[in-house]
């Protein structure tokens, strides 16, 4: 794919220009906020959200999609921050980007192949109801006009667009913003705004290279950080990806996707900011708002450095209401309804993935360790339906009294025991057939089994026999079982 694709950057202009502009208003409290969560100057997160916006709008796969600061990483941040400081994180900054870059070049993302569609649901049913639960401070012990304000702004975003000639040519959260904008400045009412959460840098970022020592200290110190931060970032940006691809219908290259962030990092850690990957919530806002080419990821990131730089006086004005009634809206896009009403058709090992990755996601507030948890309760599932289709049939000829087991099925750690189970070890047959043909050995374990079941029909003093074994199954046998079993299979 060419670095400079002119359909993805100038075929959609007015709805990527619309949509970048609502996205650089919704990321300028929520950059101060991941700032704060991190312990650093709001600048960090500002300028890390400027810088990696506006580099992944050319490396990313992703065209469309939104990166910034973010909380998930903030997270990581806080004991760094705290133990060796500022610098030490823009040294980690870096080094996550190296090892982003490097997982590109691997191309690693193909790993986001087991990754079921019920571990997807999950982790955006999650991500829908932290960014619900992020807006609550913003409503609690709060004056009624707060609740009044987000109400209206509800009212805007899901109301304007019904109205004739006007309604489909703005995206109806940026009208909420600037209407409910122009109220509060009007009526003078005591709400919380943007400039309540923290000081706006006045000065661009410039170019700055960490003051840490070039050691092997240093790397000790800030590779654990580096590679936590890196395997998150792009858990999240792949999620996020394989979002937007759902819900533009197009497709997304991972891989390139994961050398964009790593350069995104790396431009952030030069320019004074902090860590970042991909947003769902902004990704989302910008998709619903019309946004589908780069130049919305340009405009966003851009304008929200001349907004905080050179319009800070305006932008501190906006009253956060409005903001909170955005991240409302994205909350309720975000979730997966149709997961609650095929609660009742879906297989039960499905609804358990999926409500495990919600569980483990809201409560630990770890995008990662929800993944996680879905996949391997997924990968057990899978596993454990796998084993039952194992099956074992056994006849006996009368007059030469061999009994002959034909085994179908996978045979691998998991069905081990229901392998075992289905001989008769004590019937006292002189000569048993093992057929094979119609079964697979996977792993150590089953060719254990297999040397079990060969030992416990000789102490029996009964002949065995194996056959049919297929080559990759021979293969593995032959390397692994105990000498007197494999000569048992000498008829494959």
């Amino acid at each position: 794919m060419a670095l400079f694709d002119r359909h993805e950057w100038f075929s959609n202009i007015k709805g990527d220009t619309l949509s970048g502009i609502v996205v650089a208003l919704a990321l300028i409290p929520e950059a101060i906020a991941f700032s704060i969560i991190a312990g650093v100057d709001p600048k960090v997160g500002l300028y890390a959200s400027f810088c990696i916006a506006v580099i992944i709008a050319f490396a990313g796969g992703r065209p469309g999609m939104i990166s910034a600061a973010t909380g998930a990483m903030a997270l990581l941040m806080v004991t760094l921050v705290r133990e060796h400081g500022l610098e030490y994180l823009f040294a980690a900054t870096l080094l996550t980007g190296v090892v982003q870059i490097a997982v590109g070049y691997l191309k690693l993302a193909e790993l986001m192949r087991f990754v079921s569609r019920s571990v997807v649901t999950g982790f955006v049913n999650a991500l829908a109801i932290l960014i619900f639960m992020a807006q609550l401070p913003e409503l609690t012990g709060v004056t009624w006009h707060v609740y009044a304000m987000t109400a209206a702004g509800l009212g805007i975003i899901y109301l304007f667009p019904y109205l004739p000639l006007v309604g489909k040519s703005l995206p109806s959260p940026l009208v909420c913003i600037v209407v409910l904008t122009i109220v509060y400045l009007v009526s003078g009412m005591e709400i919380r705004t943007v400039g309540d959460m923290g000081a706006l840098p006045d000065t661009l970022p410039v170019f700055l290279w960490p003051d840490v020592p070039l050691n092997l200290e240093t790397l000790s110190i800030i590779l654990p950080y580096a590679l936590m931060l890196a395997v998150v970032g792009l858990l999240e940006s792949m999620m996020t990806a394989t979002i937007v691809d759902d819900m533009t219908d197009t497709p997304s290259d991972k891989n390139r996707e994961c050398k964009g962030q790593g350069l995104a990092n790396i431009g952030a850690g030069l320019m004074g900011g902090m860590a970042g990957c991909a947003m769902i919530g902004q990704s989302v806002i910008n998709v619903t708002s019309g946004g589908r080419g780069r130049l919305s990821t340009f405009i966003a990131g851009a304008l929200l450095l001349v907004m905080v730089v050179f319009l800070s006086d305006w932008v501190s004005q906006i009253p956060m209401a409005a903001l909170v009634a955005v991240m409302i809206m994205v909350s309720i896009g975000t979730f997966d309804w149709g997961s609650i009403r095929n609660l009742k058709s879906h297989p039960l090992s499905t609804n358990a993935v999926m409500l495990a990755t919600v569980a483990v996601t809201v409560g630990t507030h770890n995008l990662a360790l929800g993944v996680f948890a879905g996949v391997l309760l997924a990968a057990v599932f899978f596993a454990n339906k796998v084993s039952k289709l194992l099956v074992v049939e056994s006849e006996r000829d009368e007059a030469s009294g061999v009994r002959r087991y034909r085994v179908s099925g996978q045979i691998f750690f998991v069905s081990t025991q229901r392998f075992i189970a289905a001989f008769d070890f004590k019937e006292g047959c002189e000569h048993v057939v093992i057929d094979l043909t119609q079964a697979h050995f996977w792993d150590i374990t089953a060719v254990q089994a297999l040397d079990r079941a060969v030992a416990k029909f000789r102490l029996a003093g009964t002949q065995v026999e194996v056959v049919g074994l297929n080559a990759a199954s021979a293969t593995i046998i032959d390397r692994f079982a105990n000498p007197d079993a494999a000569s048992a299979s000498g008829g494959h």
